[in-house]
Order: C-alpha cells, then sequence, then structure tokens
C-alpha cells in the first residue's frame, strides 16, 4: 500500500461516524445491509449517512451490491488487511526513531 493510499484511508477513517458505521456492516449476519439499515443504527439523517457511505465506498474501505431496488453493502475485508498491514509496517518504521529519542534525552 503507497503512502498516499495510507493517508486517504486515514482521512476516511477521521470521522466518527464512518468507524460506526464500519463497525455496523461488521456484526451484520450476512455481511451485508443497506443505507437505510444503516440510518435506523444511527441518529443522523440517510441524506448524511450515504455521503459518509460514498466517502467509505471512495477510500475502498466498503463495496456496494446492487440488491433489486437498493444497494446493500458490506466491508472490504481485503483492504482491511492491506490497511492493516500497512499500519503495522507504518509503526515497526517508527519504533526505532521514538526509543532512540528517549535514549538520548535520557
Amino acid at each position: 500500500m503507497r503512502d498516499d493510499d495510507i493517508a486517504n484511508t486515514m482521512r476516511a477513517l477521521g470521522h466518527p461516524v464512518r468507524l460506526e458505521i464500519l463497525r455496523i456492516l461488521a456484526t451484520q449476519q450476512q455481511g451485508q445491509c443497506c443505507c437505510a439499515d444503516v440510518t435506523d443504527s444511527l441518529t443522523l439523517a440517510q441524506s448524511t449517512v450515504s455521503q459518509h457511505i460514498k466517502v467509505l465506498l471512495d477510500a475502498g474501505l466498503i463495496e456496494r451490491k446492487p440488491h433489486g431496488t437498493r444497494n446493500r453493502y458490506c466491508l472490504r475485508h481485503d483492504r482491511l488487511a492491506e490497511l492493516n498491514s500497512a499500519f503495522g509496517g507504518l509503526l515497526k518504521g517508527l519504533a526505532p526513531i521514538a526509543a532512540n529519542k528517549e535514549t538520548e534525552q535520557a
């Protein structure tokens, strides 16, 4: 995962409502739900939820699947695994720097 991909994804995750939408999708029994299902779980207008869903779609964190006259949304587990791996690598790269600074200050 490239740095600009990580930064775009972090921006998408930078709002508590979007994190909650990801949690809602993760807890669905069939792994999918429509915007109305998400709206029922939140105290927000459907239009607001739709805008947050669009940000998550654009970041590649969820995907849309047509289901009759509605769209259903589900997590992109492959993308989340990539992100998890990228974050681990990012933090591993920073750990020695932080340890060295603490040693220098002592």
